[in-house]
Formats: C-alpha cells, sequence, structure tokens
C-alpha cells in the first residue's frame, strides 16, 4: 500500500516540517511501499499530479533543507469541496486516483477549510462503504484559529517573527524625540492571536506594545483616537499593533474603504489596509507623526527566525499521523492538548476533523483587558513556550538556501 500527502490553505513556516514527519514515520514504519505527495492539495489528487517523496528527499541534507524551507513545498489550492450528497463525482474521481495509484491513507495539511474537505471525503467513504482509504487531517495556520487544538503548527513561528518585528520596530521608533505613532498591521480575520502575541516582547522588559486592538472586541474610532492621546502622555512613541479584521459596532470591518470587498472560495473577504486607513485618521485627528507597517505574508515566510518548539512539534504531529492511520483512524484531525506550561508539555491525540472544519478559536475574552485595547500578562504563558529555540537556516552565498519540487 502507498500513502499520499497534500497541502493546503496559506502558507506557514512549519507545513514542511509537518509534510517531513509524515515521510519519516512513514519511511520507518515500513508499511509502505511508495510515499507520494500531491501537487497544490486536493487539486493534485483530482489531476494526478504526484511524486514519489523519496526521489525527493533522497538524503538527511535534503530532509534538513526540507524543516528549513518556508511555505508549502507541494504547492497549496483554496477549493471548496461540494456536498457529496448533491455532487459525488468529485468525491469518484479522487477514490478513482486513490484506488489507481493503491494508496491506502491520504494526508491532508491544512487550516479550518481543509479540515472541511477532510470530513467530507470521509463521510463519502463511510456512506459508501470504502473502507481501503483513510483520511486524516494534519492541523497548520498562522492564525492559530483551529478548534480542537491547544495551538496550531505554524502559529510559533510567525509569532516569533511578529514579536521580534515589533521589538525592532519600537528600537527604531524611539530613535527621534519628536512625537510618534507607529501602527502595524498583523493578520487575523476573526482572530487575534497573532497580534495578541506581540505582547511576548514585554517578557523583556519592553513596554510596548501600548494598544493592542483585536477582532474579538468592538473597534470603536472614537475610543481608538482617545486612546492613542492619553498614550501620547507617557510615551513619546506610541506602538499599536491591530489584527487586519477588526469590525465596528456595526459589524463592518473598520477599514472597509481600503478593501475590495472580493471574497475566496470559502466566502472569506480578502482584507488589508487597517494600518493604513488608521494612519491617515492620525494624521489628520492629532497631526503628529506617524505611520503604519503591514507585516503582511512575512508573518508567514520568515522561516530564518522560525521557533524551534514549532518545527520540532510539526514533525511530531505529521509522524504522529502516521501512527493514526496504521491503527486504523480515518476522518480525524491529529490536535495538540497541552498539559503544563511551566515545564512545557503536551501531547498528541485525534478529534473529529468535523468539529474542527469552518469553525475558528478565538482569543480568549480572559486575555483582553477591560478597556478591550490590550493583552494581560495571564496570556504570556500561554504564548511564551510556542515560541522558543531556534532553528538555523541553511546558508549559501550569504542567504537561506531553500528546496523546491518541480
Amino acid at each position: 500500500m502507498n500513502i499520499a500527502v497534500a497541502q493546503s490553505g496559506g502558507p506557514t513556516c512549519a507545513i514542511n516540517a509537518s509534510l517531513a514527519g509524515v515521510f519519516s514515520a512513514g519511511k520507518k514504519s515500513g508499511k509502505f511501499e511508495k510515499i507520494y505527495g500531491a501537487f497544490n492539495g486536493i487539486e493534485g489528487i483530482l489531476e494526478n499530479r504526484l511524486v514519489d517523496l523519496s526521489e525527493v528527499i533522497t538524503d538527511d541534507e535534503k530532509y534538513q533543507l526540507l524543516l528549513r524551507t518556508p511555505s508549502a513545498v507541494l504547492g497549496s489550492c483554496r477549493r471548496k469541496l461540494p456536498d457529496h450528497h448533491e455532487s459525488s463525482e468529485i468525491y469518484e474521481k479522487i477514490t478513482d486516483v486513490l484506488h489507481n495509484n493503491n494508496i491506502g491513507v491520504f494526508f491532508y495539511i491544512g487550516g479550518n477549510d481543509s479540515m472541511d474537505t477532510v470530513a467530507k471525503y470521509s463521510y463519502y467513504l463511510a456512506e459508501n462503504s470504502i473502507d481501503d482509504i483513510k483520511v486524516i487531517g494534519i492541523p497548520k495556520t498562522i492564525d492559530n484559529d483551529l478548534c480542537e487544538t491547544d495551538h496550531s503548527p505554524g502559529f510559533g513561528s510567525a509569532a516569533k517573527y511578529v514579536c521580534s518585528t515589533v521589538q525592532e520596530i519600537t528600537r527604531d521608533s524611539n530613535v527621534y524625540c519628536i512625537p510618534s505613532v507607529t501602527i502595524i498591521e498583523a493578520m487575523g480575520r476573526h482572530a487575534g492571536w497573532l497580534a495578541a502575541s506581540s505582547c511576548c516582547i514585554r517578557a523583556n522588559g519592553e513596554n510596548a506594545p501600548h494598544l493592542i486592538y483585536l477582532p474579538e472586541m468592538t473597534f470603536s474610532i472614537e475610543k481608538f483616537l482617545s486612546d492613542v492621546k492619553n498614550e501620547m502622555k507617557k510615551h513619546k512613541a506610541v506602538i499599536v499593533v491591530v489584527s487586519e479584521g477588526v469590525k465596528t459596532a456595526e459589524g463592518k470591518f473598520a477599514a472597509e474603504e481600503f478593501q475590495s470587498g472580493q471574497k475566496d472560495v470559502f466566502g472569506h473577504s480578502y482584507l488589508a489596509g487597517i494600518g493604513k486607513f488608521l494612519e491617515k485618521l492620525v494624521a489628520a485627528e492629532i497631526g503628529c507623526k506617524v505611520r503604519s507597517i503591514e507585516l503582511n505574508v512575512m508573518q508567514r515566510c520568515s522561516s530564518h527566525i522560525a521557533s524551534r518548539e514549532d518545527i520540532e512539534s510539526s514533525v511530531a504531529i505529521g509522524s504522529a499521523a502516521v501512527e493514526a492511520a496504521i491503527s486504523g483512524k480515518s476522518g480525524c484531525m491529529m490536535t495538540f492538548i497541552r498539559e503544563s506550561d511551566k515545564p512545557y508539555r503536551f501531547r498528541i491525540e485525534t478529534a473529529d476533523a468535523s468539529k474542527a472544519a469552518n469553525s475558528e478559536k478565538l482569543f480568549p475574552r480572559k486575555w483582553i483587558n477591560e478597556e478591550g485595547n490590550n493583552v494581560l500578562p495571564a496570556a504570556l504563558d500561554y504564548f511564551m513556550p510556542l515560541i522558543q529555540g531556534e532553528i538555523l537556516p541553511i546558508m549559501k552565498n550569504g542567504m537561506p538556501l531553500h528546496m523546491t519540487i518541480e
């Protein structure tokens, strides 16, 4: 029997580490003849675009390079499968491709929407009594909004980048004696985990960020301006971190005029612009030196500052997925269960993929201050273990070397 693995959704620094975990555990088990990688997620399965990973990951040097390569080395997709009761043809095609390649287990590495694919295909297999194919989801997302798991692979490295960058921006902003406001826009459509993680720089004695705004709280323009003015009385350089998806009391994205209004196949709005919107607002209403910085895709592709904990646990959860498949599990998503913060310990279990599909885990209200404009110290106990350790890049010509598969 062979196995196949694919990657889906937004890239991260750790999604290839989970791929490496599947590959290494699959090889060591001795139970599989070939380990296929599918290009561009479920689309690669549908189009039979497979690669034998043993021909790509040929030695430990290539394996180590894979661990250090950001983004999805197999490519990704955002494809929403229809309900199989309404349209079964696509499921029949997936099954035919897997059968024709003697693939008995399909691993799908992805986020909320990818677990939707795992759940739907699992239902199809069960309802049609197809018991020679198993499907298992492996979590990933920098947004950290997957339900059923303590954290999502990829988040720790993204948070480490956000923290480090906010700290560097803080150093830069404090150079001059004139009053200034710097607004840093972090990813986060409905969940503010990434923006909130910027609080970790306080573990190194920083006062910044002075204000943090998350989608979990209603955003008021008037309150924002008041908050900034109050912080300017205390700090010459005010640092603000804001999630891209903050909304007003009317339920509209605060920076709606800067956004395209376009949505992806899963109905998610394409967001950006809150930083620039607030920059113009501060310039008009306060009149001080102000700039906005959108961290954008750097949050998910900056492997040069990846968290070792994130990479190693991503390998571990990929390996555990293989063990789960061997034990007969299907239709599930691998999950992290935190056992303690200090010392940091976790175990890996499984949960029904349908419980994670198309749902979101929000940042806890108990970790947000009463004013709704900052994160409480208690959040540090959650964040700090996830950003620990470094994994040095493999360098060539003075730059990090990455793996590519064509």
